[in-house]
């Protein structure tokens, strides 16, 4: 493995975090606009299950190695609750669709904060 000087790893690393916080805000905006069609009575439930809990998987991988450490958690949230209907290829029931809608309020708000700080640092 090639050692990076760390001002070019320093430049990479900032680049990654700027692309994570130019997307984070739509991934969040996606999830809740998938609400609709994740329900076990939407049609195509299981293909939009697999399609959130991507969206959000990346921002648990990004998240914490970016700086995002809440937001990452929040996300972990989110995706334990898609994790049980995606294995079993099926949408989410209404109990799941509430604690979906907590979580996914948790995720937007620990963003936030943490976005407001990656502005006010950067």
């Amino acid at each position: 493995m090639r050692n990076i000087p760390a001002n070019n790893f320093d430049r990479r690393l900032g680049r990654v975090r700027a692309r994570f916080v130019s997307t984070l805000d739509s991934k969040i905006n996606d999830a809740y606009a998938a609400l609709a069609h994740l329900s076990e009575v939407a049609p195509a439930a299981t293909e939009t299950v697999g399609e959130t809990y991507r969206i959000i998987h990346s921002v648990v991988g990004v998240g914490p190695s970016v700086g995002f450490p809440s937001t990452g958690r929040a996300a972990r949230g989110v995706e334990d609750v898609l994790r049980e209907a995606l294995h079993t290829r099926r949408g989410l029931n209404a109990d799941e669709i509430l604690l979906l809608k907590k979580r996914l309020h948790a995720l937007r708000e620990a963003a936030a904060r943490e976005m407001e700080m990656f502005y006010t640092t950067y």
